[in-house]
C-alpha cells in the first residue's frame, strides 16, 4: 500500500498574481487542488514545510492527505514550480483522488546489485537509459520506485522493461522492449576484443621453411702457380 503523508493547508480566497505574491511574502506557497469532478480549491501551504517535503524526495509519487480547515482531501502532487534564482517553491498543484481511482504516474527507477555485475567487474559502466517508468495503477498501489537488478549483466548487455516484474495491479504505458539499463564497455574495449579475436583465429598458417640457399660458389680457381724461380745467381768473377 502506498505511503500517505499529511499536510496542513489554509484556504486562499483570492486568486491571481497579486494574491499569490502576498502569500509568498507571508512565508506561504500558493497552490490549488483540482480533479475528481469537483471545483478547484485555492490553498496555501507553509513554505518551510512544503520545501522539506520536496527536498525529501519522491514528492510527486507520494499520496497526501491535505487538512484544509478540518476537512481532509486525499490528493497526489502533480507539479510544483521553483524560483529560477533562489530555488524555493513558488506554486504547487495537487490532484484530488476519489476512492478506487486509477492514475497515470511516472515512477523512478532504482538500479541494484551493480557492484556484482560481471560487466562492471571487467571495467564496464552502468548506463541508466530510463530514469523513470510511466505506469498506470490504482491510487492505493502506487509503487515508490521500480527496482532493476543488473547483477548478472555482462558488458554490452541490457535490461528491458519486459525483464522487470511489476507489482500487482500495476501496468506500464511504455513499450515492453524499451531499454532501461545497459552495461557500457570501457575505453579501448573494442580494440582489445578485435586483437583477441585475431589472436584466436591464429592468422595464416606459417609457410614452409625457406629452401636452403644455393650451394656456395665453387671454390675460386687455385692460387696462381708460384712465381718462376728466381734467376740463378750471377756467375762468379772471371779468373785472372
Amino acid at each position: 500500500m502506498a505511503t500517505v503523508k499529511e499536510l496542513k493547508a489554509t484556504a486562499r480566497p483570492k486568486s491571481g498574481k497579486g494574491a499569490a505574491r502576498a502569500e509568498r511574502r507571508a512565508g506561504r506557497v500558493p497552490g490549488v487542488i483540482y480533479g475528481n469532478n469537483q471545483p478547484p480549491l485555492t490553498i496555501s501551504i507553509a513554505d518551510r514545510e512544503l520545501r522539506q517535503r520536496i527536498l525529501a524526495g519522491r514528492f510527486l509519487t507520494t499520496l497526501v492527505d491535505i487538512d484544509l480547515e478540518g476537512k481532509k482531501h486525499r490528493v497526489i502532487p502533480r507539479d510544483f514550480h521553483l524560483d529560477p534564482v533562489k530555488d524555493f517553491p513558488i506554486h504547487v498543484d495537487f490532484m484530488r483522488l476519489g476512492e478506487g481511482a486509477t492514475i497515470r504516474i511516472s515512477v523512478p527507477l532504482h538500479v541494484v546489485k551493480a557492484e556484482g555485475s560481471p560487466g562492471v567487474k571487467r571495467g564496464g559502466t552502468v548506463n541508466i537509459v530510463a530514469h523513470a517508468i510511466e505506469l498506470e495503477c490504482g491510487v492505493e498501489n502506487i509503487p515508490q520506485f521500480i527496482e532493476v537488478d543488473v547483477g548478472s549483466l555482462e558488458i554490452g548487455h541490457s535490461l528491458h522493461l519486459s525483464d522487470v516484474k511489476l507489482p500487482t495491479g500495476v501496468k506500464t504505458l511504455a513499450r515492453e522492449d524499451a531499454t532501461l539499463v545497459t552495461i557500457v564497455p570501457p575505453s579501448g574495449y573494442a580494440e582489445e576484443q578485435k586483437a583477441a579475436a585475431a589472436a584466436a583465429a591464429g592468422g595464416a598458417a606459417p609457410g614452409a621453411a625457406a629452401a636452403p640457399a644455393a650451394g656456395a660458389a665453387a671454390p675460386a680457381a687455385g692460387a696462381a702457380a708460384p712465381a718462376a724461380a728466381a734467376k740463378a745467381p750471377a756467375g762468379g768473377d772471371k779468373k785472372k
